[in-house]
């Protein structure tokens, strides 16, 4: 027996362990109490004295099965070995531990018990017993678990989701660091989910999500983690999976999608999906360079057709791109909001000796360092993403706000030219946003011509056609941009009211040399006359160009051997003070 000196409890109990007035003061407590012996600590480990009687209600056990065995009876497989354990350790120490277990009833259901053991020592300090106060905590582990898994898990499809996705990949790169294996991530969005809501609802879209999930489970490796991203939008992490059998794996997934049938209130859908596959090798990887790549490789499988898979690889030139447009979304959009976007001009001047003076505005970008980013840098990017609309709108107010708080520039101009987007023309809130900035800023519409582009104008036809004449009855003009571009037919252009044909400088660039280029824009400049447009070459680079257009009939010309872009406000000033010129 131990002779260490006892920690905080001294023995204060009755001489007889089976005393009635101590076993009727145990009984009427709450919680379950167990006293054993002090030792053994090996196997079968201290015996058990005595138990109160809510130990045998809560437990099932009968006295008769409990007394001279050891606590060891209330263990099973579930029970966390590491926090018995901590629980030997302190006994060896002879001090008072408390803990949390999971622990088995005689009907081999658990329970989980928050219970904490003091040792005891009789009057000459010797440790003679461990007492142990027993509290079920079953409900409150339920309801930490419940509140885990909604945590950790979508709530429409119970899969995991996006935070929990990012835990577990996040666990696994660090794992990738220390034995350099080889996983997977793979990133899958619907392609026609849509067309389920907008047809049937949300309801029935949240239907359909339940179905495929249950569809991609059935799929999905019972190692690998599946989860629901976002949206329309899920992933999945391979553990331990070659680039090979990674790529097989997802081929499985997307066959079980496109055999995937769709069946609502009458309504029949297939859904495809186009997926993005990341290997995850070496010990490098980031998981926000891991989202990225598998992002990127996704839209590139969009990209090229939908319906299919696009493995991400470091020197794909299309995916190198692809980066680079993803960065400049947020850089676009922090532009907006700090407002530093501004707006530059280019002349366009009249190669009839006219004096009436047209610009047409162009948009840049200030840097952090106050560094103008032209609009080749991230315009493809605002086309890709969808956000040409907001810059149209801000290009339309600041214009319009400009013209109006310098009305002796807007008297000595013919007219300012701006640029109108795909997505404008489709856009249901622009039209209205245009006539609503005409009668804010009282400007005449004749002062404005907005350009669009071919290829926008023809794919977008009728759009187009009920776009222009609305704006025309404002008294707008319109241009259409990069005509030729397309090598479309020249029929259509009986049903577009266009005032100006902007030739395609592609044409123009090379017409001194190129006996095609110069057929081309003989050939435009023509049809446009014959149709009463004016005609403007762009690209005008060389006074060989410009005089070789003033001899084809070319109405007006634009490019830097005409004027170099500037900012609009210098030009204003210019205009309003020629001797700054």
């Amino acid at each position: 027996m131990s002779t260490k000196k006892p920690s905080q409890i001294s023995s204060a109990l009755p001489e007889s362990l089976g005393s009635a007035w101590f076993e009727n003061c145990m009984n009427h407590l709450n919680d379950a109490i167990l006293i054993t012996e002090a030792e053994p600590f090996d196997e079968p480990g201290p015996r058990i004295l005595w138990a109160n009687d809510v130990f045998y209600q809560s437990t099932g056990f009968e006295p008769s099965e409990v007394i001279g065995k050891t606590p060891r009876i209330l263990q099973g497989p579930l029970t966390d070995k590491s926090v018995l354990k901590t629980l030997r350790t302190a006994l060896e120490k002879w001090e008072v531990c408390r803990v949390e277990v999971l622990n088995y009833k005689k009907d081999g259901s658990t329970f989980w018990s928050e219970f904490e053991v003091t040792p005891v020592a009789n009057e000459v300090g010797h440790y003679t017993h461990w007492v142990s106060v027993q509290r079920d905590i079953t409900s409150r582990k339920q309801s930490e678990e419940l509140l885990s898994y909604q945590s950790s898990h979508d709530a429409l499809t119970g899969l995991v989701n996006r935070r929990e996705f990012e835990h577990r990949a996040e666990d696994l790169l660090k794992r990738n660091q220390q034995d350099n294996s080889v996983h997977a991530l793979c990133y899958i969005d619907l392609d026609q989910f849509k067309v389920v809501n907008d047809t049937c609802g949300h309801v029935a879209g949240d239907e359909m999500l339940q179905q495929l999930s249950a569809v991609l489970k059935k799929v999905v490796r019972n190692s690998d983690t599946l989860a629901r991203l976002g949206g329309d939008e899920f992933g999945v992490l391979m553990e331990c999976c070659s680039v090979e059998g990674a790529y097989r794996a997802t081929s499985n997934i997307l066959t079980a999608i496109q055999d995937y049938h769709f069946i609502f209130d009458g309504h029949h859908f297939r859904v495809n999906a186009s997926i993005g596959l990341v290997p995850i090798v070496g010990t490098e990887n980031t998981l926000m360079g891991l989202l990225k790549d598998a992002d990127a490789a996704c839209y590139m499988a969009k990209d090229l057709g939908r319906n299919r898979i696009h493995v991400f690889h470091a020197d794909d030139e299309e995916l190198t791109q692809r980066h680079g447009e993803m960065q400049w979304v947020s850089r676009i959009q922090l532009a907006l909001t700090e407002n530093r976007f501004c707006l530059y001009v280019q002349s366009i001047e009249s190669l009839k000796d006219s004096d009436k003076r047209h610009y047409e505005v162009l948009v840049r970008i200030l840097g952090q360092n106050d560094e103008v980013i032209p609009p080749g840098a991230f315009l493809p990017a605002a086309e890709r993403y969808n956000l040409m609309v907001l810059i149209d709108r801000w290009v339309i107010d600041n214009t319009f706000r400009l013209l109006t708080m310098n009305t002796t520039f807007l008297n000595k101009i013919d007219f300012i030219s701006i640029n109108l987007s795909g997505h404008s023309l489709t856009d249901a809130t622009m039209m209205d946003f245009i006539v609503t900035k005409f009668n804010e800023y009282k400007l005449e519409g004749q002062k404005i011509c907005f350009e669009i582009t071919e290829t926008a104008a023809i794919s977008r036809l009728s759009m187009a056609e009920n776009f222009i004449l609305k704006l025309k009855s404002l008294g707008c003009q319109f241009a259409l941009d990069d005509f030729g571009s397309g090598l479309s037919s020249f029929g259509y252009l009986k049903n577009l009211s266009v005032d100006y044909l902007k030739i395609d400088g592609m044409f123009v660039k090379d017409m001194v040399d190129d006996k095609i280029d110069h057929a081309m824009v003989k050939s435009i400049n023509e049809i446009g006359h014959i149709m009463r447009m004016k005609t403007i070459a762009e690209f005008v680079e060389s006074d060989k160009i410009k005089d070789l257009l003033k001899e084809l009939g070319v109405d007006y010309a634009q490019g830097y051997a005409i004027h170099k872009p500037q900012p609009f406000k210098e030009i204003i000033e210019n205009e309003i003070d020629p001797k700054k010129l």
